[in-house]
């Protein structure tokens, strides 16, 4: 449970070459602290933690001037480009706060929720997930890709919460409970929900990007898609065994009738490359897929045998013990 005192906020920022929209985006949320501070529901020492994945634009030397400017901002630089789960990850894990929020740094996702969202974590929730009112928003095709991943993720048997991505607010608990979580293969959507913890949800309607492009294309959002399907459930490799059961089985039929037809005059010679060429083609594709969902598991369990690191810290723009952190 939160303490009666005002709680330390932070906010974290992840950045892939955003120079166009950190400018505005670090004065919207500076001003959104000011106001929070001012009504009395945060501590006046809360500060805004922007991560750099890697960023080969102006990114970094924007964040070391804001950082410069006003001891509210934080910058994290990461050595290289890890990708948005890690670089979120890497925020929670290294800033200070009693509840952290993680928010994109092209502020689509309504900064007014988190006055909600520190209401809701002040009556004792640990999590609270910012979730999307609606997706008018959105073209047609994103809107049913979206209705088709959480739809897939459910009936494999992946725990998320429909329309949220990482727009959350999550107390020192949890971000200690979820520090135990070192999975190389990360998907804090599949992840956070597992933690158990009291939580709440808070809806709000997503805005245009302030400038500049998303960095989120639809490759990009169909391989976090398999992440999560495959980071959370076995359940493809079930659906490949029951596959190889049912054809071995009516191919076993099939046999048992050509030979019973053949023995009693029943069967004609069969015309066409249609009957046996269809049948390869179809059993080949299955196999190739089949091949690729179990490669897949097999790249997940190789790269977390390795234990790689999922982010190293390359500098920040405060002291720390080291100048190279790992996790």
């Amino acid at each position: 449970m939160p303490s009666s005192k005002k709680p330390v906020l932070g906010l974290i920022v992840p950045c892939m070459n955003e120079a166009e929209v950190l400018p505005s985006s670090a004065q919207s949320l500076k001003s959104k602290l000011d106001s929070l501070a001012e009504r009395g529901s945060i501590a006046a020492t809360s500060k805004i933690y922007f991560v750099d994945d890697g960023s080969v634009d102006e990114t970094w030397a924007i964040i070391s001037l804001l950082a410069d400017s006003d001891d509210c901002f934080v910058g994290i630089k990461l050595t290289r480009n890890f990708g948005h789960q890690y670089a979120v990850y890497a925020g929670l894990m290294h800033a200070q706060g009693d509840a952290l929020i993680s928010i994109d740094a092209d502020l689509q996702d309504d900064i007014n929720a988190i006055d909600e969202m520190v209401d809701e974590y002040s009556k004792g929730n640990d999590i609270v997930y910012g979730v999307r009112a609606d997706r008018h928003s959105d073209r047609k095709f994103k809107r049913w890709t979206a209705s088709l991943h959480y739809w897939i993720s459910g009936l494999l048997g992946v725990r998320t919460i429909p329309n949220h991505a990482d727009f959350r607010l999550l107390s020192r608990k949890a971000v200690s409970i979820l520090s135990q979580y070192r999975e190389t293969n990360l998907y804090l959507r599949g992840v956070v929900p597992l933690l158990g913890l009291q939580s709440s949800e808070v809806y709000y309607a997503r805005s245009p990007r302030l400038a500049g492009e998303s960095k989120y294309g639809l490759i990009d959002m169909l391989g976090l898609s398999a992440q999560g399907i495959t980071s959370f459930s076995i359940m493809p490799l079930r659906v490949i065994s029951i596959v190889g059961l049912v054809v071995f089985l009516l191919s076993t039929g099939f046999g048992l009738w050509a030979l019973y037809a053949a023995m009693t005059g029943l069967s004609t010679p069969i015309q066409g490359w249609a009957p046996t060429g269809i049948p390869i083609y179809l059993l080949g594709g299955l196999q190739i897929l089949a091949i690729g969902v179990v490669g897949e598991y097999i790249g997940k369990t190789y790269m977390e045998v390795k234990s790689r690191p999922t982010y190293l810290i390359e500098k920040t723009t405060v002291p720390t013990d080291s100048s190279n952190e790992t996790h």
